[in-house]
Parts: structure tokens; C-alpha cells; sequence
């Protein structure tokens, strides 16, 4: 009895060990948004003097949010990283998941180093190519301020994790069974996959969407290389704008902020509970 006794005092001490750890990287992980976010309501000075305040010294200032609209064009830089996110999103997912689905169920030596090329592409910085590309797409094709180049480019650089992803989830969770029994009903091999693999790999078209999501809605390093005209330029493009070379308004910097990254938090509340099981999807061989 004792010894259960001892075993559940340290059980529960375990468990609040771990919950006093997790409140704190909470904290420490939010703290950096809730900062942006007070400070969104707060006039530049207040900011400068005081940052950690909750609130500015006369009150919330709501000033900052009409003004970052307006400057940064809200509308026309939310349609553009929109289009933009949403196509190179299709385009990723579709052809990952296809591509994936044929390196898994074909044993050819080709698939083999193809699908070992794409995983080795993984590994190559960005920064390591982008001024061939921009030479290249620029001088020699003269394809930059193009909505369709950057779309094009996010597509490339997407497939070797979204097929990574996709290859580990098609072969420990969908089952050939179901594709034989599928033929065997009459579908030939793309009814197969849009039909019966493609719904399987919910959970991991939602992972990947919110990985992939976050990466394209706030990259800004490609867009800035691609897309110079005023009227092409994403959300994070036009947030730049407030940075001057001698003084920055940081008021609207903030608030300009806080409404680049909120499509992205409603879109991560929505899909959260098919994350960790998208994430852990192939971990496990059935």
C-alpha cells in the first residue's frame, strides 16, 4: 500500500513538474505576439518609452490601424499573398501527393533516385541559389514581377518536404488492399488515387497546408527578389514600408503586423487538431 502510495505522490509531482514547464515555454513562446500586440494600440513615444506597458500613457490608441491599412494598400497585398499562397499551395499538394504515391507503390530503380533527388534538394539553402535564379529568370527570361514565376519557384522548393511527408504517410497508412480492391471494382489507377488515397491523407494535407501556409504567407526574403512593382508586392512586402534608413514608425509597424499574421492563426485554430496526428503520421509502421 505504502508503495502506491509513494508511486502516486510521485506521479502527481511528475505531472505538475511538467505542467509548471510547459506554462513557462508558453509564455516565453507568446510573449514576443502579445508584445507586438500591445504595442499595436500604443503611439510611437509610448513605444519607445515604455514598451512593456500594457497599455499607452492616454489610452488605446487606434489610430495605428487605419493608418497601416491605408499605407500598405491592405487590400490589393491580401489578394496578392493570397493568390499567390493559395495556387502555390494546390499546386504543391496535388502534385506531392501524387508524385509520392508513385515512388511508394513503383519499385523501379528510376523512382528510387528520383525520390532521392528530391530529398537531397532538401539540404541546398535558398540563399545558396537565389542569385542564379534571379540572373536567370531576370537578365536571361525576363520573367521577374511575375506572380507566376514566384508561384513557380514556391512550388519547386516545396515538393521535396511535401513528399517526404506524403511518402511516409501513404506507406505505413493507406493499405494496398484497399487500391486492389478498388481495381477490382472497375477504377483505373488515377480513380484509384483521387478516390480512395487522396482522402486517406487528410490528416497530412492539413499538416502540410499549415506548415507550408506559414512559410509562404510570411516569406519575404523570394518575394522581395521577384516581385518589385508596388502593385505586385504580398503582405510582408508592404510591411517593410514602415522601416526608414534613419527612423521607423513603430506604432504602425505593429499594428501592420498583427494583421499580416492573423489569417494565419485563424487558419492554424481551425486546422490544430490534425496537426500532431499529420506530424507523427509514418512514425509508426502499421
Amino acid at each position: 500500500m505504502s508503495k502506491n502510495v509513494i508511486g502516486g505522490t510521485k506521479a502527481r509531482i511528475g505531472h505538475i513538474v511538467k505542467v509548471v514547464v510547459l506554462f513557462i515555454l508558453l509564455i516565453a513562446y507568446m510573449f514576443p505576439f502579445f508584445m507586438v500586440l500591445i504595442n499595436s494600440f500604443k503611439r510611437k513615444v509610448s513605444i519607445v518609452r515604455d514598451p512593456l506597458a500594457l497599455v499607452d500613457s492616454k489610452g488605446f490608441y487606434f489610430q495605428n490601424y487605419p493608418e497601416a491599412f491605408e499605407s500598405m494598400r491592405f487590400p490589393a497585398a491580401f489578394m496578392n499573398s493570397l493568390l499567390i499562397t493559395v495556387l502555390s499551395m494546390i499546386l504543391i499538394v496535388l502534385f506531392a501527393a501524387m508524385a509520392a504515391y508513385v515512388f511508394v507503390r513503383t519499385k523501379y530503380l528510376a523512382s528510387r533516385i528520383s525520390f532521392g533527388m528530391m530529398l537531397a534538394a532538401m539540404i541546398i539553402p535558398f540563399q545558396a541559389l537565389m542569385i542564379p535564379l534571379v540572373s536567370i529568370y531576370g537578365n536571361t527570361l525576363n520573367l521577374l514581377n511575375n506572380r507566376a514565376t514566384l508561384i513557380f519557384l514556391n512550388f519547386g522548393f516545396g515538393m521535396g518536404l511535401a513528399v517526404f511527408m506524403y511518402h511516409g504517410a501513404i506507406k505505413s497508412g493507406v493499405p494496398i488492399s484497399l487500391e486492389e480492391a478498388a481495381l477490382l471494382d472497375g477504377c483505373n489507377k488515377y480513380q484509384t488515387f483521387f478516390m480512395v488515397v487522396f482522402p486517406l491523407l487528410k490528416t497530412m494535407t492539413s499538416t502540410l497546408v499549415v506548415l507550408d501556409v506559414l512559410w509562404l504567407w510570411n516569406d519575404y526574403l523570394m518575394p522581395s527578389l521577384i516581385l518589385t512593382k508596388r502593385d505586385l508586392f504580398t503582405l510582408p512586402l508592404s510591411t517593410y514600408r514602415f522601416y526608414g534608413t534613419y527612423t521607423s514608425d513603430l506604432g504602425l509597424i505593429m499594428a501592420a503586423l498583427v494583421m499580416t499574421v492573423t489569417p494565419v492563426i485563424i487558419l492554424y485554430l481551425f486546422l490544430q487538431r490534425h496537426i500532431i496526428a499529420g506530424v507523427v503520421s509514418g512514425a509508426v509502421k502499421s
